[in-house]
């Protein structure tokens, strides 16, 4: 075997580590867990009153699920007013409560179908989408080739592989062992369509980030060890804006999970984004807020 083959033999152990994690394990796992309560959210006797017109619709990021990405987040915006939506996408056979593995694409054609629902509950013309991860990411597919634009009117994005992520470097090294490169399409289509220069994402970019009609926003931190570089999460167009948490609080230390699960800094940019009319000051202090 070649040295430089044999240096990248523990890269490519880590790659199938990551496919592996969705088959025994994951089933194990999920066996014994039990859903948690919604607390107040997926209320579809919720209206929308005037000062929150819209229904916030919460799309979970990769290995998530419509209940354990939102224990933070969704009771926070429900205190605040909110009618409060979550549904679950991309699921694969035999693998129950980790969801958001299948073809992003497919995921985008469940997302549209739920936000129909939603609206027709709620009676509302549009609704705000709220997605962590794979969920700030996907619903541009919906946006832009499914006619989400015309049923939406912001996508706040929290820490979104908008341009693919390389996973500090890792899938760069993909084409040296094709066997997990295949593994990944086949077996967890959502890994291989979120890898930096995917045909996905080709498809998803060209011809610019954004679709008129819908306000974006994107939180990143600079300590995501998933999406890497942080800087690829920001998207370009009219109606943009990139905010980076240390830029709203310098000693937020949260990384790529914890922005999405707990950080209410980020929370508190949400509301902002969610309601710019009433944003307030998003600081350190919004931590206790």
């Amino acid at each position: 075997m070649l040295p430089w083959k044999r240096a990248l033999r523990p890269v490519a152990a880590l790659l199938l580590a990551v496919v592996a994690t969705v088959t025994p394990a994951v089933t194990a796992t999920a066996s014994v867990a039990a859903p948690a309560p919604t607390s107040g959210w997926n209320n579809y006797a919720c209206k929308p009153s005037a000062a929150h017109p819209r229904p916030v619709v919460l799309v979970h990021g990769t290995f998530g699920n419509s209940v354990d990405n939102w224990l933070g987040l969704a009771p926070y915006l429900v205190k605040r007013g909110y009618c409060v939506f979550s549904l679950d996408y991309g699921q694969l056979p035999d693998v129950p409560f980790f969801h958001g593995l299948g073809p992003i694409d497919k995921s985008a054609e469940q997302l549209n179908v739920f936000v129909d629902k939603v609206l027709a509950t709620t009676g509302a013309p549009k609704a705000d989408l709220v997605g962590h991860s794979q969920g700030g990411l996907m619903p541009r597919h919906y946006l832009k080739f499914l006619g989400g634009a015309a049923e939406v009117n912001a996508l706040i994005g929290i820490a979104p592989d908008n341009h693919g992520t390389t996973l500090l470097g890792l899938t760069r090294l993909l084409p040296f062992f094709p066997g997990i490169e295949g593994l990944l399409t086949t077996k967890t289509p959502a890994l291989a369509d979120q890898v930096a220069g995917s045909p996905f994402l080709t498809r998803l970019n060209q011809g610019g980030d954004t679709v008129p009609g819908v306000r974006y926003s994107v939180i990143a931190t600079r300590y995501d060890e998933v999406v890497t570089p942080h800087r690829t999460q920001f998207l370009a167009g009219p109606d943009v804006r990139n905010v980076l948490l240390q830029d709203l609080c310098p000693v937020d230390l949260s990384e790529h999970v914890a922005i999405g699960l707990l950080d209410r800094i980020a929370f508190h940019e949400v509301a902002n984004s969610l309601d710019p009319a009433r944003a307030t000051p998003t600081t350190c202090a919004s931590a206790v807020s």
